[in-house]
């Protein structure tokens, strides 16, 4: 217990931020009074660190290693300038962005001031902005990196560092070896102790307005408003976050109808007031769009999430509860893949584009992708990888996120892929169509497809991985009545084009498909299922077995 006094009260020393200080110090002291659970709290926040991977960093705030705060953040960013020098010619160029969750603006400002101190070019993005505006903005200004501090959605009391890389990365965000390589630097700032003797400048510089322009005048260039649209009546909620100020201006400069808007929920809250969980695939946290999408007769709902990174799409649905029903993210994945390969083969350019997804998305991509001549990739999960595949017009994956504008914008964007929505609904609704319509020919050209998910939240990981263990070691034989016609551990290379990873891949004898693997994100254990069939009902039947089963499984190997 004295040593995790001692490395508690080091850490105390150098914290600038008044707030987390005396939550340490009130801790620290009941702790060293004999206090058990403070005692436990104290191992819980400096028995580990917040691991710096491939998404960056990630975690609750608070004080210590293993939480968000100014003292990591300063680490992080030292040591992500070290990177950056010793991989760079010159003086590095990095911009940094930031939302609107509690302390974004003051990550984002530390981390200016420590760049600028280590001899980098940074330039901060005027205020709080979407994610793909910084994902924007690192190739906009031929940055040779980019930050952006947001947890996008997750709980309200987390927050996290985002990173990309500039030049022959284009943009996109971090991949291994790079990963390592920063942790590696950060790891060794950490070392050296006391991160007020870290140099820091304020000669960082500030964009101007134009950066946003140019993304909104960019973004607006996806998709102009068709004529005789002007009726359309749609709904859309920025769930508390950032997305709404810009997407105003990205949908008045393309010629569309504004919506109405989720008054409650259009502004930045860093305590998300009306949602327990500002994540619109969450149960109830799209409720509030759905009654105003009543009272408002509207045709369809839009949806970001708190950093406008990901779309959520909503129709009406007289067997849904409460009328309405959220698309799954491979429902609207599949049609604005369809159109990308449609425009692509209209110009020509089929042979040489590609559709791109991750592996526990749809495999309906795939199938566009040969009914129109496009080369199809699969990818691991996260849009690191999804950004990488080559000649890629289309990309994304089921958890809501969207690539649709890969000239510009090496991430997935929720403001965009909206663009890219509107333009579906509008060109359908000219013709006296639905996005239900859509998603119904778009089934009869290339057969139905259905997924769901089961989602294990834990409290110890360890059930993840002794669950994955369990599977490893016996792959199961059936779900429920289908059989397993082959299993596939991707953490096993078995040649280049398949790749890897901690996932397990179930193909069942009646052409459906299982996928189990842990989040990345999240404590979760996460399976995934999809299901082809004749008609969307087949489809549909299929998977709500194929859950039930998922579910009984996992219970006995848990």
């Amino acid at each position: 217990m004295n040593d995790r006094l001692a490395q508690a009260r080091a850490w105390l020393r150098q914290d600038p931020d008044a707030e987390t200080r005396d939550e340490l110090a009130g801790i620290i002291t009941r702790a060293a009074a004999g206090d058990a659970a403070a005692a436990a709290d104290l191992d819980d926040r400096f028995g580990a660190r917040l691991a710096f991977g491939t998404a960056g960093l990630r975690g609750a705030l608070g004080p210590g290693s293993n939480r968000m705060n100014r003292v990591l953040v300063a680490q992080a960013a030292a040591g992500f300038a070290a990177y950056l020098r010793q991989r760079t010619a010159g003086a590095p160029t990095v911009v940094i962005g930031y939302d609107g969750r509690r302390n974004s603006r003051r990550f984002a400002q530390d981390s200016a001031e420590l760049f600028a101190g280590a001899g980098l070019r940074a330039i901060l993005l005027p205020r709080l902005l979407p994610t793909p505006v910084l994902a924007f903005a690192v190739r906009h200004l031929g940055a040779d990196a980019g930050v952006m501090v947001t947890a996008s959605h997750n709980p309200p009391d987390d927050n996290g560092y985002k990173v990309y890389l500039g030049g022959a990365d284009g943009g996109s965000q971090i991949v291994a070896p790079a990963d390592a390589e920063i942790a590696a630097h950060i790891a060794r700032v950490a070392e050296q102790g006391d991160v007020g003797l870290l140099p820091r400048s304020e000669a960082y510089e500030t964009a101007g307005e134009e950066v946003v322009e140019a993304y909104i005048a960019a973004t607006a260039g996806l998709a102009p408003a068709p004529f005789g649209v002007q009726e359309m009546r749609w709904v859309y909620t920025a769930m508390h976050g950032v997305g709404w100020q810009t997407f105003s201006r990205v949908l008045k400069a393309a010629g569309y109808p504004a919506p109405r808007v989720v008054d409650e929920q259009s502004d930045p809250d860093p305590s998300f007031r009306t949602v327990s969980f500002p994540n619109p695939e969450e149960p109830g946290a799209m409720d509030l769009a759905f009654a105003r999408a009543r009272t408002a007769d509207a045709e369809f709902v839009l949806a970001n999430d708190p950093d406008a990174d990901r779309l959520a799409v909503a129709i009406p649905d007289a067997g849904a509860d409460g009328g309405w029903r959220r698309l799954t993210g491979n429902e609207v994945g599949l049609l604005l893949g369809w159109r990308a390969a449609r425009t692509a083969a209209e110009a020509g350019d089929a042979s040489t584009a590609s559709l791109a997804c991750s592996l526990v998305s749809s495999p309906g991509l795939g199938a566009i992708a040969e009914r129109y001549g496009l080369a199809f990739h699969e990818t691991l999960t996260g849009f690191k990888w999804i950004s990488r595949a080559p000649d890629m017009v289309f990309g994304f994956e089921e958890a809501l996120g969207y690539l649709v504008n890969p000239g510009t914008v090496r991430d997935k964007d929720g403001i965009s892929a909206a663009m890219a929505m509107l333009s579906l609904a509008a060109e359908a609704r000219v013709r006296g169509a639905t996005i239900a319509d859509l998603l119904d020919e778009l089934g009869a050209e290339i057969g139905h497809f259905a997924s769901g998910q089961v989602s294990i939240r834990v409290d110890d990981l360890s059930v993840i991985s002794g669950t994955m263990a369990s599977l490893r070691a016996q792959h199961p034989t059936a779900f429920g009545a289908r059989a397993v016609a082959s299993a596939e551990d991707l953490a096993v290379p078995a040649d280049d084009a398949v790749p890897t990873g901690d996932v397990l891949r179930y193909r069942l004898a009646d052409g459906s498909r299982v996928i189990v693997r842990p989040s990345g994100t999240e404590p979760k254990l996460k399976v995934y299922i999809d299901a082809r069939a004749d008609s969307a009902d087949e489809a549909s039947a299929a998977v709500t077995e194929l859950e039930a089963a998922a579910r009984e499984l996992l219970a006995e190997r848990r």
